[in-house]
């Protein structure tokens, strides 16, 4: 028996997973039938035992050749009933994990398509390992539920039901000495539960933590040994993995004890309720037989109401894994009040008037920020971490939106605001800093920039960023597949797959975040006219640290806490002597 993690509302969970499971009607009725079944089968079977000892058993004892007839054919009855019970129990449960399997699956796709719709805002606000989770531990603990829990609470019911009444029947003083013990052990059970509870919260609270920091050091491996800190990380992950350990060993400790003590109480009610029995059949107030039906009617009774005990906080904990899924699915999905779509006629003129913003109220990021991008022109974004660069092309994709009265955007004249994010974001085209590749082929990856793109057309673009050379001398040219986020190319070269991705979905304006920063000077020059190219006739906004790929921007804006401080061409800004000569000359460092 697991501690429990309790979900905040669950009747509201509970009603939202019958909702999902509801959509197989006609699967639940053969449910419904073969459960039916198999609980009249075990009923039946035990109430036999009654006439079996009654009129076959006792009265042939002392003959020396008694007739087993009837004895035999009452055996082959229950025998008959048994497995026509056992045969029932096995087809629900067979379609119960197929409605189970089918439920989880519904529920998997639900919560990808709505975290697709999710606003980017969303995953800047939460560690991935948290949201991996909802995929991991909460749909396994679903997955164990729907597989074992739900069946058996399912069957349970209607076991129980129909033994309880057969018992009321067959001798009320007994049956009210089973209510009392099963009480008394449900409320001791109940106690552990609640005992254990916490010590199962801090279990999943570490190992949240230890995943996330799994994840984190996996993925920030090349930082670690650059900087030779595997002593450093060893200790954090023994400190981590030691609470999880501590927390593991208090929670299971309930289960171990759990168990046996169950198992131990059951058969001391066994005991009593015999020893009650054999009190009244003593005394004239039932038959042996009575008795016997009785005793195999309360082992049936107790076993399962144990069960129940035991799956009782798994559910719960799955439940609470299923709220936070259906919380995520809840979650407001990434807004959109444009209506008018971006059409052929616009140029890839931007501007900014008066733009103010904050991620958060108590932090301004952009002050009063005022720029224009004309059709054509290359606006280059410079200034230290943190002033305000990335924000601006955030903007621009409608990544995050201004708030009213904090100055206004336009796309050719139109209001940001106005236009759908879809069709404004296919106008654009980015290369980021952190490029990512998905699992497939070279080729599959460029044309991720345009689905429709031809094969012709990718070579193509991979020209333009001058990256057919190396494709050409992979083992298997554009066909070679990438795994691992393309870990078997240098950096250099994957960068160069993210500037051929953008240049194929031939955008009209092109954001390029850091995008030679994992670029060698010689690569740098090689790309330099396929960019050129690439930039030719539309409007560019260059973010860089590295000040020689901006020399030829239209206009470079310089930027320090969120305000322009400087504004100009490469010439007119040396001239000026001020912060971007600082940064040219390398008297002042971006970083």
């Amino acid at each position: 028996m697991r501690g429990t993690q309790k979900p905040r509302n669950t009747r509201q969970t509970i009603l939202r997973l019958i909702s999902y499971m509801g959509r197989f009607k006609i699967l639940w009725i053969f449910v419904f039938l073969f459960v039916i079944l198999d609980s009249l089968a075990v009923v039946a079977g035990a109430y036999l035992l009654k006439p079996a000892v009654n009129d076959y058993i006792i009265p042939l004892i002392g003959h020396k050749n008694p007739d087993l007839s009837g004895l035999l054919k009452i055996v082959l009855t229950m025998i008959t009933i048994y497995a026509s019970g056992a045969i029932s129990g096995y087809f629900s449960e067979r379609i119960l994990i197929s409605i189970a399997t089918r439920t989880l699956a519904s529920l998997r796709k639900d919560l990808f398509h709505h975290m697709e719709r999710l606003p980017l805002s969303y995953y800047d606000s939460r560690q991935h390992g948290v949201l991996m989770s909802l995929y991991t531990n909460d749909t396994d603990t679903l997955r164990e539920m729907f597989s074992m829990s739900v069946p058996q609470l399912f069957s349970t019911f209607f076991q129980v039901s129909g033994i309880f009444i057969m018992m009321c029947f067959l001798s009320i003083p007994l049956t009210i000495l089973m209510l009392l013990t099963i009480t008394l052990i449900m409320i001791l059970s109940a106690q552990i539960g609640k005992r254990s509870a916490r010590a199962f919260r801090a279990q999943q609270e570490n190992i949240g933590k230890v995943n996330g920091y799994i994840e984190e050091l996996i993925e920030g491996q090349r930082v670690v040994k650059v900087f030779t800190r595997e002593e450093k990380v060893q200790e954090n992950f023994d400190e981590l993995n030691e609470n999880l350990r501590k927390a593991g060993t208090s929670a299971m400790s309930y289960v171990s004890v759990l168990g046996p003590l169950m198992n131990n109480l059951s058969h001391i009610q066994y005991a009593l309720t015999a020893i009650a029995g054999s009190f009244l059949v003593i005394k004239g107030f039932t038959d042996v037989g009575t008795i016997a039906s009785f005793l195999q009617s309360a082992r049936s009774f107790s076993r399962p109401l144990t069960q129940v005990s035991q799956q009782f906080n798994s559910v719960l904990n799955a439940l609470a894994g299923a709220e936070r899924i259906f919380a995520v699915i809840d979650e407001k999905i990434e807004e959109d009040n444009g209506t008018e779509e971006v059409d052929p006629t616009f140029r890839g003129e931007f501007v900014f008037e008066n733009v103010n913003f904050s991620y958060r109220k108590d932090v301004e990021v952009l002050k009063n920020i005022c720029l224009t991008a004309k059709p054509g022109q290359k606006i280059a974004l410079v200034g230290s971490t943190g002033s305000g660069k990335t924000t601006i092309t955030n903007l621009l994709t409608r990544f995050y939106d201004i708030e009213e009265g904090n100055g206004r955007i336009t796309y050719d004249g139109v209001p940001l605001k106005n236009l759908k994010k879809d069709s404004l974001r296919q106008s654009l085209g980015m290369v980021l800093q952190d490029t990512h590749l998905f699992t497939g082929t070279i080729l599959e990856n460029i044309r991720y920039g345009n689905l429709s793109a031809s094969d012709e057309e990718v070579i193509e673009a991979a020209k333009l960023a001058n990256a057919d050379y190396f494709i050409r001398h992979l083992s298997e040219g554009y066909e070679t597949v990438i795994t691992g986020d393309g870990s078997s190319l240098s950096a250099g070269q994957r960068q160069l797959l993210a500037i051929a991705r953008a240049a194929v979905a031939d955008p009209r304006v092109l954001i390029l975040d850091e995008a030679t920063s994992s670029i060698d000077t010689r690569t740098e020059r090689l790309i330099q006219k396929g960019m050129d190219a690439l930039m030719k006739g539309r409007t560019v906004f260059v973010i860089a640290h590295r000040l020689s790929t901006v020399r030829n921007a239209d206009e470079i804006l310089v930027l320090e806490k969120g305000e322009i401080i400087e504004r100009g061409n490469h010439e007119e800004l040396l001239a000026a002597k001020g912060r971007y000569y600082d940064l040219y000359n390398g008297t002042f460092k971006l970083t």
